[in-house]
């Protein structure tokens, strides 16, 4: 599937829709896809249920027993880094492959940042990290555009390595957005997004509905995408309840690990409708 003039537009009209649905929420003049958390604080306002607890401040509470939630002066300057895995296991999917389906929402965050007139940039790794420098307008989405089109995927994860070394490009005021299936060590997915330091932080994971729910049976060989190694086993209804069950546990402890580090954390199967997840992920 190739990033065409066709999505490009569907994604024009998309973010309209979010700029009704969802900026409405924001705080301060400028509006923009990091949610108006500036650097400054504006205002103070009663807390509500369903605020974000984040955004208490528990020193008032301290001193008056009450909840109240800190309102922000934007900050006019954001570069918006996305950064999707092209490693050989997101080449898998149902219609659309894990790839394909991450490059379209990456895309999404590159256009929502062209029209708020924000930096941006595509990035992409696997056993090597290839970057490009943050950058404003079209010619910059053209770019982005036909390097998609033109990535075989390919490798393996090396996702520590990659984010020790695309630490550097990340300055100032920064929405990243990590895409990736993540079926690789927890350990080194905590690292890995511990090199991108404290900024806002999107982490999805993007599966397969036949990859999370395994629907498959009997003697089956299973080929590594990556590793390229073979196993023959046996599918049975005991142990898909137990590789889903591992599945389920693999990312209960991503999201445990981005919730330490107040990163948001969305899990997407690629037979989801892509705005709808855009919706989502923003709202989030």
């Amino acid at each position: 599937m190739a990033i065409d003039t066709k999505f490009l537009k569907l994604l024009s009209r998309f973010s309209l829709i979010i700029k009704k649905r969802v900026t409405s929420n924001y705080s301060g003049s400028r509006r923009s896809i990091a949610f108006g958390h500036g650097l400054t604080i504006k205002d103070y306002r009663d807390y509500v249920r369903g605020d974000d607890l984040r955004l208490l401040d528990w020193k008032i509470y301290a001193r008056t027993n009450k909840l109240y939630i800190r309102q922000f002066e934007e900050d006019k300057t954001l570069t918006v880094h996305i950064i999707l895995d092209y490693s050989a296991s997101m080449n898998y999917g149902d219609k659309l492959s894990k790839f394909d389906y991450g490059a379209m929402i990456g895309t999404g965050f590159s256009y929502l940042a062209l029209s708020e007139n924000d930096k941006f940039a595509f990035n992409t790794f696997s056993s090597d990290l290839n970057a490009i420098k943050p950058r404003r307008g079209i010619s910059q989405m053209a770019s982005i555009v036909d390097k998609i089109n033109s990535l075989q995927v390919k490798g393996i994860s090396r996702f520590d390595e990659s984010m020790t070394k695309y630490r550097k490009n990340v300055k100032g005021r920064s929405l990243i957005v990590v895409i990736s299936d993540f079926l690789f060590d927890q350990e080194e997915i905590k690292s890995g997004l511990l090199r991108l330091g404290k900024h806002q932080i999107h982490v999805i994971q993007v599966l397969g509905r036949a990859e999370k729910e395994l629907k498959l049976e009997g003697d089956l060989k299973l080929y590594d995408s990556e590793s390229k190694q073979v196993l023959r086993t046996f599918v049975s209804r005991r142990m898909r309840e137990k590789y889903q069950e591992k599945l389920n546990n693999h990312s209960a402890a991503i999201n445990e690990i981005c919730t330490t580090m107040n990163a948001s954390f969305h899990q997407v199967t690629t037979d989801e409708d892509i705005f709808d997840v855009f919706y989502k992920i923003l709202r989030h």
